[in-house]
């Protein structure tokens, strides 16, 4: 039977793209149903005292996230993480950094109605965006940020790891990193960074 495992990601977070392709490069090689929500790092930053060119970001941020949510209510679920790989694909494997070209040219891909596009500007689906961010994070608290999994009742946020473990590896963090988070009381595993994300 599948283990079932639910990932929330914000489209902007580079570690979190790292962290979904090495999830489902897990699913095949254990047996894992993968299922994509949506959260947000401009929700999870609001209210906060934050650097300017942070807050800039983060403004800019609230588009792929709302067409994201808008294309899960108009057309199921099943759409996310296609339209999620698209829009990682372009912008931090190609380097595409302007992100309504990202909406507009992963809608394509995904053959997806352009017009899902102005959801990027609109807060209509916001509501529903804040539901989707606190499903995801409220189990594992607001001191963390994206990516979070969630396995039946575990819920944690990572792991950050560069680049993206492949066959057999991506099997064995995947075993690693759930029985750690099984144990009560567990919060935290943690090394220097030394290096930036690696998308290849």
């Amino acid at each position: 039977m599948s283990q079932h495992v639910d990932l929330w990601v914000d489209p902007v977070c580079p570690w979190a793209w790292i962290t979904s392709r090495w999830l489902l490069e897990a699913a095949n090689v254990r047996d894992l149903e993968v299922d994509f929500h949506v959260m947000s790092l401009a929700v999870l930053n609001d209210g906060r005292d934050l650097p300017d060119e942070y807050r800039d970001f983060l403004l800019h941020a609230w588009g792929p996230v709302r067409v994201l949510v808008a294309a899960e209510h108009q057309h199921g679920s099943a759409v996310v993480e296609p339209l999620y790989s698209a829009m990682g694909t372009l912008h931090h494997v190609n380097g595409v950094s302007d992100l309504d070209r990202v909406i507009l040219e992963a809608l394509k891909v995904t053959e997806l109605p352009i017009g899902l596009a102005s959801a990027a500007r609109s807060n209509e689906f916001d509501t529903l965006l804040r539901a989707s961010h606190h499903r995801g994070m409220d189990p594992v608290g607001t001191d963390v940020g994206t990516p979070v999994i969630h396995v039946g009742d575990i819920a944690f946020f990572g792991p950050v790891v560069t680049p993206a473990p492949r066959g057999e590896d991506a099997g064995r963090l995947f075993d690693g990193v759930l029985a750690v988070a099984s144990i009560p009381g567990f919060y935290e595993i943690k090394r220097s960074r030394i290096e930036g994300p690696t998308f290849t």
